[in-house]
C-alpha cells in the first residue's frame, strides 16, 4: 500500500494491512487518532505529560492486542475505550500517591481545563459515532471527504451525522453554561 494511499485508507483497510506485519499502516492509524485519544486521556487525568504516557500506552498496548479487535472498522471506538481505560487507571495511581495538600494545589493551579473539561464532557456523552466523527474533524482537523474515507461512509451521510452531532453539543454546552 503507497504511502499516499494508506493515508486516506480506512481504518479497516489499515488494521487489515497492520494485521500483516503492516507498522506503516499502524503508524498511520496512530497519526489519525493521537489528538482524539490525547483528547480522552487529557479530560480524565488533567495533566498534558500524563495524558501523552496514557496515549503513547493506549496506542502500544492496541498494536499488541490488535488481533483480538473484532470489527476492523471501529478502530476508532476500540483505541478510544482502551485509552479512557489507562487513563481512569492511571489517575488511581496518581490519586493514591498524591496528598490531600498536593490536590488542592494542583486544583488551583489549572483552573484553566474548565471550558476543555466542558467540551470533552459533553462530547463523550454524544452518540459514539458523533463523538468519532467530530473528534475526527476538530481535533484531529480530517476534512469531511477524509472523514468519509476513514469510516467507509458516504460524505453525505458524514455530513448529517457531524450536523446533528454539533447541533446536540451546541444545545448541551448552552445548558451547561446557564
Amino acid at each position: 500500500m503507497a504511502k499516499t494511499q494508506a493515508k486516506s485508507a480506512s481504518d479497516q483497510d489499515l488494521v487489515a494491512a497492520a494485521l500483516g506485519a503492516g507498522s506503516e499502516a499502524y503508524a498511520i492509524l496512530v497519526e489519525r487518532y493521537a489528538v482524539s485519544v490525547t483528547s480522552v486521556a487529557m479530560h480524565i487525568v488533567r495533566d498534558h505529560h500524563l495524558a501523552e504516557d496514557v496515549a503513547q500506552e493506549a496506542f502500544v498496548l492496541g498494536y499488541q492486542k490488535l488481533r483480538s479487535l473484532r470489527v476492523p472498522s471501529l478502530f476508532g471506538r476500540w483505541i478510544l475505550k482502551i485509552a479512557r481505560h489507562l487513563a481512569i487507571r492511571s489517575l488511581r495511581s496518581v490519586r493514591e500517591d498524591v496528598s490531600l495538600d498536593n490536590a488542592a494545589d494542583l486544583a488551583i493551579a489549572e483552573p484553566s481545563h474548565m471550558d476543555t473539561d466542558h467540551v470533552l464532557t459533553e462530547l463523550m456523552r454524544l452518540p459514539e459515532r458523533e463523538q468519532r466523527l467530530l473528534m475526527l474533524r476538530y481535533f484531529n482537523g480530517h476534512s469531511v471527504e477524509e472523514i468519509a474515507r476513514i469510516t467507509g461512509r458516504p460524505v453525505g451521510t458524514v455530513t448529517k451525522q457531524m450536523s446533528r452531532g454539533y447541533a446536540r453539543l451546541r444545545e448541551r454546552l448552552a445548558e451547561v453554561m446557564v
